[in-house]
């Protein structure tokens, strides 16, 4: 699955200093937040990047450049570290929430069993389905033309790179095979990037000692 994964000249372009550290779980005993997870979200509201840190900057300016507004749909990083305490969610998603504020890194968790087809980041035509749920309804919504959209081969899977994600492929306290996409701009380094996604394996092999991971840098170039 992660070998599959690409993203777009046209984003490339975009953003020179882009780069996502793919990493794949497999045989995850997902449940809901318990006292470990909680121990892990309020260790990192005390160890969070504030809101003007470079690396939240960063993606503020990404946002800019295609034309969205970053404090009406903030990145998800910059919206999480604005939203102390943390959310409790399941063990997963606290995970990899814990991860992202104590880098300033937007993580994105994918439910692999309700993919089809390869994750790719693209700039939108505007005509790609998005699967929402608006006042308690399935509905389906649409990117901007030239927005950049994660999606798969049945539609987007998360609109204005890391903003929003759709219902079908978010992770559940069922969800048993996972895709979590660390996307990185400058300042971070590589380095950085690296070993948050170490964190995120070590936090996952609590949840579940046996899961297999893998992982892939897709860089620029």
């Amino acid at each position: 699955m992660i070998d599959d994964i690409w993203v777009d000249p046209a984003v490339r372009a975009l953003r020179p200093d882009f780069a996502v550290l793919a990493v794949g779980a497999y045989g995850l005993r997902n449940g809901p937040t318990d006292d470990r997870s909680r121990a892990w979200l309020a260790g990192a509201a005390g160890e969070a990047v504030g809101v003007e840190d470079p690396k939240v900057e960063a993606w503020r300016e990404a946002y800019r450049a295609f034309g969205a507004k970053p404090q009406r749909t903030r990145p998800s990083v910059d919206a999480l570290v604005r939203r102390m305490p943390l959310p409790e969610i399941n063990l997963v998603v606290d995970a990899y929430n814990t991860v992202s504020v104590r880098h300033g890194l937007p993580i994105g968790g994918e439910d692999l069993a309700r993919y089809e087809g390869a994750a790719r980041l693209v700039r939108a035509a505007g005509d790609e389905p998005f699967e929402v749920v608006e006042k308690g309804e399935p509905a389906v919504d649409h990117p901007e033309i030239g927005e950049v959209v994660w999606r798969d081969d049945r539609g987007v899977t998360c609109r204005r790179w890391n903003w929003r994600q759709c219902v079908r492929t978010r992770i559940t306290e069922e969800t048993t095979d996972a895709l979590f996409l660390l996307e990185r701009l400058a300042p971070m380094s590589l380095e950085e990037l690296g070993a948050a996604g170490d964190e995120l394996v070590d936090l996952l092999k609590v949840i579940t000692p046996g899961v297999r991971v893998e992982s892939r840098l897709i860089e620029q170039g």
